[in-house]
């Protein structure tokens, strides 16, 4: 059976009304550890069942795992965000790996290609993005020997570069490895090339954007459980909260707008989303269940 389908054991009123932030950074100086009661309590208050929240350096990772310890319905993903790659050591991911075998580690990441920030100091642009390149496919050798997928970030400043150069280090891992690439803003063709490989890709706050409609309409024209929801918290606050701090509890203003323009209901959409997530998050399972019943 597979593990999307086991969360029908708790009814079918408990999937209809499952949500899940796919990304988000619990760990963030911009929440305070004091808050972290309060953040969850909300997320629960909005139907938000389980939350994934992932390491973006070295630094942040036993604050990650502590969460997850804390919280039943947090899982973690741990990795080397492209902008950190300067600090982190040559063989981070290995440092990392007798983590990756822990209940709350559900997948790797968040890792990727960041070509829209310039090179940190005393770093020449093109040394900057192979290192980031070169992390990347650590990351995905790591996702092959503890069978995780890999979370992925890439941005630039014009075009798709980042993309496209993650794309071709995907593509010789993809028969073994599941990638997703979180805060979708690419075209419908570049979604494609992503699920045509076996991976996903995860909408945000800024599918709710005026300012962002092709956003929508790549939400809009996706197969069902082919994406997955998401609030990159604390950054990127949907309609009505844009500009203000993000939270888990938002992800579900980013569901209601999407659902819309697809013609869907609510709990259509909810229910194809979580089993999406699911099925890359397998070890969610555990924490779905624990925080509906």
């Amino acid at each position: 059976m597979e593990c999307g389908m086991r969360i029908y054991l708790l009814g079918t009123n408990a999937i209809l009304l499952m949500l899940i932030d796919s990304h988000c950074h619990l760990a963030s100086h911009q929440f305070d550890p004091s808050e972290w009661d309060e953040l969850v309590a909300r997320a629960s208050q909005a139907k938000v069942y389980g939350m994934v929240s992932l390491a973006t350096c070295m630094d942040d990772i036993e604050s990650n795992l502590t969460i997850a310890d804390t919280y039943p319905q947090v899982g973690v993903c741990l990795g080397m965000h492209p902008c950190d790659v300067h600090h982190a050591p040559d063989d981070a991911t290995s440092v990392i790996e007798p983590l990756m075998a822990g209940p709350h580690v559900v997948g790797i990441g968040e890792t990727g290609l960041d070509y829209y920030h310039p090179a940190p100091e005393h770093w020449e642009e093109n040394a900057f993005r192979q290192r980031q390149r070169d992390f990347l496919e650590q990351h995905f050798l790591l996702a092959k020997r503890c069978g995780l997928g890999v979370v992925i970030h890439t941005r630039d400043r014009s075009g798709c570069q980042s993309f496209d150069d993650a794309m071709e280090i995907y593509q010789r891992h993809a028969t073994e490895v599941r990638a997703l690439f979180h805060c979708f803003i690419g075209t419908y063709e570049n979604a494609c090339r992503v699920l045509d490989l076996g991976g996903l890709v995860s909408f945000g706050g800024v599918s709710t954007f005026k300012s962002a409609r092709n956003v929508l309409e790549v939400a809009k024209n996706l197969p069902r459980e082919s994406f997955l929801l998401e609030t990159d918290a604390p950054y990127l606050a949907p309609v009505p909260f844009r500009g203000q701090r993000n939270e888990p509890a938002f992800v579900h203003h980013t569901a209601v707008c999407i659902a819309a323009a697809r013609g869907e209901s609510l709990s259509s959409l909810t229910e194809h989303c979580g089993r999406a997530t699911l099925k890359f998050f397998p070890k969610m399972l555990p924490k779905i269940t624990h925080s509906m019943v």
